[in-house]
């Protein structure tokens, strides 16, 4: 079957370099414009990895890390079934100031290309939704989020299906699995931008 081109849905997904990016999310956070488009084209990423996270964690004390945190979906998705610690990070300062106020402990602005200022093992899960798509973050930060997450720990992301194999996630993906950094729980083709037409991978993976 043949790849389905979805390189054309979304006028962002034609930006190649992280400047092109960075200045289009500066326009697309005026006026709350991102957060209405992600209404208006019924975006489902951050409710369909909190749902499948939600089945595999219990504990609404755990310490998060939302990884392209943008304006705060992952943690609005996070809030309403009662977790309450989690940090965001997000190479865009113009979607952080846009995040609600109170909802992350802790906002950093990262460049998530390169390695993460933070301490080995600190995170009972990562989240990272919306971010593994064209012109934006490449294969090797799963790497720095095993790192950044504690044994037992749970790291649950999307990848938009136009990148999947043209990055290389497929491989990066098979070689974290043969170096038995982590096991796959789930691992499946989600909505995503279902209006668009846009799918997306959806992987859970715990941390050994």
């Amino acid at each position: 079957m043949a790849q389905k081109d979805v390189g054309n849905k979304v006028p962002i997904y034609k930006l190649k370099t992280t400047k092109e990016v960075m200045n289009y999310y500066d326009e697309w956070g005026e006026n709350d414009k991102y957060n209405k488009d992600m209404v208006d084209w019924n975006y489902t990423g951050p409710k369909e990895t909190v749902n499948t996270f939600l089945k595999y964690e219990t504990n609404k004390d755990a310490l998060i890390f939302d990884a392209g945190c943008g304006t705060g979906l992952v943690g609005i998705e996070l809030k309403k079934f009662g977790f309450k610690n989690f940090h965001g990070a997000d190479l865009s300062q113009k979607l952080l100031n846009t995040v609600p106020l109170n909802l992350y402990q802790k906002l950093i602005k990262a460049d998530l290309n390169k390695p993460i200022d933070l301490k080995d093992d600190t995170y009972d899960g990562v989240f990272c939704v919306g971010t593994f798509t064209f012109g934006h973050v490449k294969p090797g930060a799963l790497e720095e989020y095993i790192r950044i997450t504690k044994k037992g720990g749970l790291i649950c992301f999307t990848i938009n299906e136009g990148i999947y194999k043209d990055y290389g996630f497929d491989k990066k993906i098979e070689e974290l699995n043969k170096s038995n950094l982590w096991n796959e729980i789930k691992f499946f083709k989600s909505d995503y931008i279902a209006s668009k037409d846009v799918n997306a991978w959806l992987g859970l993976y715990r941390v050994k």
